[in-house]
């Protein structure tokens, strides 16, 4: 039976994080800790989320409710829209009456940084507006559920903690559209907002082409609430490794032993022998990750995703999708989308694969404290690190082989088909999904084309497709390859001209495109109906190219 009661839900609670980590010594005991300070020890700090005043209900997964085994009626009662709206007072004798929130650290492109803490070393860099406030298990699995934009902890860095509803109508939908590509992701749980608390954030005008925000907009204030496994980072595990190697307090290795191992038990322990000696879990570990992080990228790649700031504190240690704050998808196709104003040519759509190996190479580095004492376990994870492009590549080899059908990797039919892309100024995944009706001539791809095909183009196109069928008639039946396309290369994709509307309505208090999106995203490989493919499925109009907010954004949410 369903859960659709409160107390029915609290009673799931179980909280393994809390009882494995230590707590900051110097926080409070009533999570009465907002303003910014350095945090020095400790696995987390207890922080009392800020609720958003007069919540209303915005939207709920029902595919992540039925997961938990939740009634959907649950998503409207007053305790429950309460606690995930930042109201933690509701919290019964079975739950924490405080949610944490963690420190990490933070890399760029394997380069340590510390400028982003305000006290210049490091030790109040972390979740600013994010808290975890319930953790359990249910129907046999366990998830942390954390709230996005509950206000300020210890790491807010002078801000206010909260999270504009734009952003998050754009982390609700997107982490379920990810969901249903079939990318592993977070997930969405529910999403409240308060018309009566306006936070004041940099945007763009209407019809601004400006790169930079160009004006000051006045935001109604959201909660997201976000699921997952665990919220364990690359960026923490860093974090303590860095401690260890600083000797900055007595118990730095033994902290980092506890993440460690706690990562491993959130994560990793279906596939991880605990009666293994601990060196050789630790080396299990980086070899599971490296497999799931570089199925991760590739996944990424092959819907068209980019991440647009992936630095070690974005990247997930369970090898999900994390913190959909920059992100995009790719339209007209360029290498070198990337939609972040701040995110850099080093952090493009086609560039994810070396943006992961400098997470991993910070995940190796850390790892390795842990080892000093075991030549051969460091000799093993040594090599596995050495073996990440390797690793890589051959993920990206099996993505692009299943994109176009073939039984094996094609580099010659590949590299030939991203230049064909580039100068048709073809859209990604309208593309790709028109291949998968193994077209004979050029004629039947050009509406998934920005500009008309000229001859010497479509010559050029011709003598590709030709070589192509070819390649796939040799290893069997076409439709079996037609069908297995179909499988991977999705029907529609994130447009954000198309998604823009849903949050610009729901300032307004109608949330019925949020809803319709909802729907459409459940299931992108199926081919939508006709209404739904001239919405859906078109190319990008004239007007979003290079529009503020639209074709390009910053993270200001």
């Amino acid at each position: 039976m369903a859960i659709s009661t409160f107390p029915s839900f609290a009673a799931q609670a179980d909280y393994s994080l809390l009882k494995a980590l230590r707590a900051d010594p110097d926080a409070t005991d009533d999570g009465m800790d907002h303003r910014p300070r350095p945090v020095f020890s400790g696995h987390y700090v207890p922080v009392r989320p800020t609720p958003i005043p007069q919540s209303q209900y915005v939207a709920h997964s029902q595919t992540l409710f039925a997961e938990l085994g939740l009634n959907d009626e649950l998503a409207r009662d007053p305790s429950f829209q309460g606690m995930f709206s930042g109201d933690i007072s509701v919290a019964t004798d079975a739950m924490r009456p405080w949610g944490w929130a963690t420190g990490y650290a933070l890399s760029i492109y394997g380069t340590e940084y510390i400028q982003q803490c305000p006290f210049g070393t490091g030790n109040g860099y972390g979740d600013g507006r994010a808290m975890s406030v319930f953790e359990g298990v249910f129907l046999g699995r366990r998830w942390e559920m954390q709230l996005k934009g509950g206000g300020p902890t210890p790491y807010c860095r002078g801000a206010d903690g909260r999270a504009v509803l734009r952003s998050s109508v754009r982390e609700f939908l997107a982490q379920e559209f990810m969901q249903a590509l079939g990318v592993p992701s977070s997930r969405s749980l529910t999403l409240y907002v308060s018309h009566q608390e306006k936070v004041r954030r940099p945007w763009y005008s209407e019809n601004s082409r400006s790169f930079e925000p160009d004006v000051m907009a006045e935001n109604a204030a959201a909660i997201s609430t976000r699921v997952a496994p665990s919220f364990l980072r690359v960026g923490q595990i860093e974090l303590f490794a860095r401690r260890v190697r600083a000797k900055a307090h007595p118990q730095a290795m033994e902290e980092l032993t506890l993440i460690v191992e706690h990562l491993i038990d959130r994560n990793y322990r279906d596939e991880i022998d605990p009666a293994l000696p601990f060196a050789e879990q630790v080396v299990e570990l980086a070899r599971l990750f490296r497999g799931r992080l570089t199925a991760l990228v590739a996944g990424w790649m092959r819907v068209g995703y980019c991440q647009g700031n992936f630095n070690s504190d974005n990247c997930a240690a369970g090898g999900y999708t994390l913190d959909y704050g920059p992100f995009g998808f790719c339209e007209l196709f360029d290498p070198r989308f990337q939609p972040w104003t701040g995110g850099g040519e080093h952090f493009c759509f086609f560039n994810q694969p070396q943006a992961a190996e400098a997470n991993y190479r910070m995940f190796w580095s850390a790892l390795r404290e842990l080892l000093t004492d075991h030549e051969d376990a460091r000799t093993e994870l040594d090599a596995l690190r050495e073996g990440f492009p390797a690793a890589m590549q051959d993920q990206m080899n099996a993505m692009w082989a299943a994109k176009l059908g073939l039984n094996q990797h094609n580099d010659e039919l590949l590299q030939e088909l991203l230049q064909l892309l580039m100068s048709s100024r073809a859209d990604y995944c309208k593309t790709f999904r028109s291949l998968g009706s193994i077209p004979e001539t050029v004629a039947e791809l050009q509406d998934s084309f920005y500009l008309p095909c000229p001859d010497e183009l479509k010559s050029r196109w011709e003598s590709w497709l030709q070589r192509w069928r070819g390649v796939l008639s040799a290893q069997g039946s076409l439709n079996a390859a037609a069908e297995a396309m179909a499988q991977v290369n999705p029907a529609i994709t994130w447009r954000e001209w198309l998604v823009a509307p849903a949050y610009q309505q729901a300032e307004q208090g109608d949330y019925s495109l949020i809803a319709d999106l909802q729907k459409v995203f459940l299931s992108p490989y199926a081919t939508p109906p006709n209404d739904q493919a001239e919405r859906m499925d078109q190319l990008k109009p004239r007007e979003f190219f290079n529009a503020g907010g639209v074709s390009h954004y910053s993270c200001s949410s």
